[in-house]
């Protein structure tokens, strides 16, 4: 009979890496089964390679954009195959930190093969039977295509085989309006793609802020993006030499060409084909694995991490996943993750980040007591220096001053909503950080301008104001 692993990790993504190498460190036996490659989506076709291109296509917008800065624009000649090597070389450079050698210096086995449960505490990989105390389920997702007539025949692009091309397409549709489908697109039309990006619902981004999706909305359109929203596909036909769509939209053509179609419009869990049911894991309707708020599954030896949760499908979602699923797996389940306060940024330019509760969240949840500080960023003085005034600080506040949630749209978002995720998370109050020095010019002062002024109101409020007269009228009586 096999030896019994205190830890069997199925899944070599970030969530993956994160549960196995945390064992190791504990002193657990562990081993991670992988079929394909370690790195996950996140290394090899997600978060690496997308902002390696971003960066890229970023460069070329500058060169075009020197105008208002004194300096002559300059329309970029875009090497693509010299792009993609950047975003290989990325990879590169990124990839040996995730490779199997390094897994197995931190004490982890690693094992190449598909992983089957063949009960509640047994998988099977080839024909190696592995007996564990605990398992972690950490099998990411992949990219789902809708139910559109025709379009699985239309070859169409996804987040995963997007970076196959060898040509930058000449024009290019982006199904679907989320975070992937924004920064590719505007990507690809940074870099010289004609684009058109369709969304469904009414707005792009529809899980952010309204003034966040108006804001994203207008700076693709002033670059010459064509944003089609409230628009359904209804069939597809074409190959790799061209595609057409049918379209059904209040403002969108009845049909639409280009060379490729990228669907960027959901992701499937990766729960197929595992045996969970045999493993006594349920799973909900979408095939995603139902976990607590400990990531325990209803197998009691068996956690879940990451995207195949169904939760908020981003790396450090997994990966802080990874580590709860390991700690408590392995010591006592008494780690929880809440997310509603994770914070997530979609990499646009600009960025836009969010945390917590959107504004109409809060209302339905806390009522009337709901605040809104809105600090546009036409005075915050770093923004003015950078010609990038059009975004905006949006805090969420409850009645008794504490943050609820926030977003703010500005070229360097993602590292500004630090603050604000303290807050919200501590059950903090915005006017305390008006005390907390900034340094300046930064775009932290975005931040630090809403506090400032959610500060001065509570000094400006009637009863502390009538206090702070009366101790200065005693104050002039006895000088």
């Amino acid at each position: 009979m096999p030896r019994r692993h205190d830890l069997v990790v199925v899944g070599g993504g970030t969530a993956g890496i994160i549960a196995a190498t945390t064992a190791a460190r504990l002193g657990a036996g562990v081993a991670l089964v992988e079929r394909d490659r370690t790195g996950g989506d996140c290394l090899w076709t997600g978060c690496v390679p997308s902002k390696s291109l971003i960066a890229a296509a970023k460069t070329a917008h500058t060169m075009r954009s020197g105008a208002a800065f004194g300096i002559d624009a300059v329309e970029p000649r875009v090497d693509f195959a010299a792009v993609l090597a950047h975003v290989r070389g990325a990879i590169a450079r990124i990839e040996p930190v995730d490779s199997p050698d390094a897994l197995a210096a931190a004490g982890v086995e690693v094992l190449a093969g598909d992983a089957v449960f063949t009960s509640p505490r047994e998988l099977r990989v080839a024909d190696r039977r592995l007996r564990f105390r605990h398992a972690v389920v950490a099998t990411g997702s992949s990219p789902a295509l809708p139910p559109v007539p025709g379009l699985a025949d239309s070859d169409p692009l996804t987040s995963d085989t997007v970076w196959d091309l060898t040509e930058l397409p000449e024009s290019l549709i982006v199904l679907g309006g989320g975070p992937i489908g924004c920064e590719l697109g505007q990507a690809f039309a940074r870099l010289g793609s004609d684009v058109t990006i369709v969304e469904a619902a009414d707005r792009l981004l529809p899980r952010e802020e309204p003034r966040a999706s108006d804001a994203l909305s207008a700076a693709l359109t002033a670059e010459g993006v064509r944003v089609l929203t409230s628009t359904t596909v209804t069939a597809a036909e074409g190959d790799h030499g061209g595609s057409t769509l049918s379209l059904s939209g209040p403002d969108s053509p009845p049909t639409l060409s280009a060379d490729h179609v990228l669907v960027a419009t959901g992701r499937r869990p990766g729960s197929g084909e595992l045996g969970l049911e045999t493993a006594m894991v349920r799973l909900d309707d979408r095939g995603h694995v139902i976990v607590d708020a400990k990531l325990r599954t209803s197998n009691p030896a068996v956690y879940a991490a990451g995207d195949v949760t169904g939760k908020l499908p981003f790396t450090h979602v997994a990966g802080m996943h990874g580590s709860i699923a390991a700690t408590n797996a392995l010591l006592a389940p008494t780690r929880t993750i809440d997310h509603e306060k994770i914070p997530w940024v979609t990499f646009t330019d600009p960025e836009i980040a969010h945390v917590g509760l959107t504004e109409h969240q809060a209302r339905q949840r806390h009522g009337d007591g709901v605040r809104v500080r809105l600090l546009e960023h036409d005075d915050v003085d770093r923004a003015i220096t950078e010609h990038a005034t059009h975004g905006f600080t949006h805090v969420v506040l409850d009645g008794k001053h504490r943050v609820l949630g926030a977003t703010i749209v500005a070229p360097r978002a993602g590292e500004m909503i630090a603050e604000l995720t303290l807050l919200t998370t501590r059950r903090g109050r915005l006017r305390d950080l008006a005390s907390v020095v900034h340094a300046y010019p930064a775009w932290s002062d975005g931040v630090w301008h809403a506090a400032v002024a959610e500060a001065n109101s509570a000094l400006q409020a009637r009863p502390l104001r009538q206090i702070t007269r009366a101790l200065l009228h005693l104050r002039r009586l006895r000088s």
